[in-house]
């Protein structure tokens, strides 16, 4: 009943808002609602206006998108069930969390998978995602639109130095909660605990948790290093999103602008990806100005203590198929 009750909530709020659009100066035919975790400053986010923008220009005012910074719609996992169900909702998501639905989605958060945003990009325009695209399609009623939106590397906030795996006994670490993320927090020694990212500031300040381990734009945007004091870069993460909408919401567009949001989803996922390469330097040099330590280490022991999560979860074979993609 609970959820019927807010993919209906869902429902009318799309419903009722594109109405209230229709009678303004954005008085067009489709209009779709991005969510994301995400804070208006990061460089992801001045992707989704780029693609706001050319979305509008290229349809003519027929398809029109809104953009919801700070989880305005709701947690991810809300979301996407409101897509499912039909909703005009979209949301920038991980393949950990799509994984509940298409397993091999959760190879793309595995620990250590590559580096940097141009191997990554080669796995995410293959044939194989295009694959795993349609069963996304057929099995879970959501919709990709691309997959090529690179938030960088994922490292270690905590208030005490980390050098080894060892350092992380007893740290309560905050993670995303699908599979892949809780096992690889758990092997690099911490233990993992799943809380949404709006909860993760306040959690740190009343010592709920010990920890986080998260991408430089995100945490610098939600001011962790005023609840954190030390930012180990372990990389142990790479983290690539993507686009995702409803199934039925996006059948129901005529061709021409299905193409239209594919085509500049794929672009904008570009804009956005390079404006976060641009932009972390700078990030930790401000970080740092803040009174945050920040150490590069030897993450050799990390890799090890982590290899087998990919065996553990069932994604060894897949694993290969993707490094072979990676080294082409």
């Amino acid at each position: 009943m609970g959820f019927l009750t807010r993919a209906v909530r869902a429902t009318v709020f799309s419903v009722s808002f594109t109405a209230l659009m229709a009678g303004g100066a954005l008085a067009a035919d489709y209009t779709l609602n991005v969510n994301t975790a995400l804070t208006s400053t990061d460089p992801l986010y001045k992707g989704l206006e780029d693609l706001q923008k050319n979305v509008a220009e290229r349809s003519g005012g027929k398809l029109a998108i809104r953009l919801f910074p700070g989880s305005q719609l709701g947690k991810d996992e809300d979301v996407l069930e409101q897509a499912r169900a039909g909703a005009a909702n979209g949301l920038v998501v991980e393949g950990g969390r799509l994984a509940v639905f298409v397993k091999e989605f959760g190879v793309l958060s595995g620990p250590y998978l590559s580096s940097g945003y141009d191997g990554i990009r080669k796995v995410v325009t293959s044939s194989l995602m295009e694959k795993w695209s349609a069963d996304l399609h057929d099995k879970a009623q959501l919709q990709m639109l691309s997959f090529n939106w690179w938030q960088g590397e994922r490292h270690l906030f905590t208030n005490k130095p980390v050098k080894v795996p060892a350092d992380l006994a007893g740290i309560r670490m905050r993670t995303p909660g699908a599979a892949v993320w809780t096992e690889t927090v758990r092997a690099m020694g911490a233990t993992p605990a799943p809380m949404a990212w709006a909860d993760v500031y306040s959690a740190l300040q009343t010592q709920v948790i010990d920890a986080v381990e998260a991408q430089d734009p995100a945490a610098y945007g939600s001011r962790l290093y005023e609840v954190t004091k030390h930012l180990t870069k372990t990389g142990h993460f790479n983290l690539i999103t993507g686009l995702i909408t409803s199934a039925a919401w996006f059948d129901s567009l005529p061709q021409d602008l299905q193409v239209i949001l594919k085509e500049e989803a794929l672009k904008s996922g570009d804009i956005a990806s390079r404006g976060t390469e641009a932009a972390l330097a700078d990030l930790e040099k401000k970080m740092a100005e803040e009174g945050m330590t920040i150490s590069e280490i030897d993450v050799t022991p990390f890799k090890e203590a982590t290899a087998g999560v990919y065996e553990k979860l069932g994604y060894a074979d897949l694993k290969k198929e993707v490094d072979a993609i990676l080294a082409q």
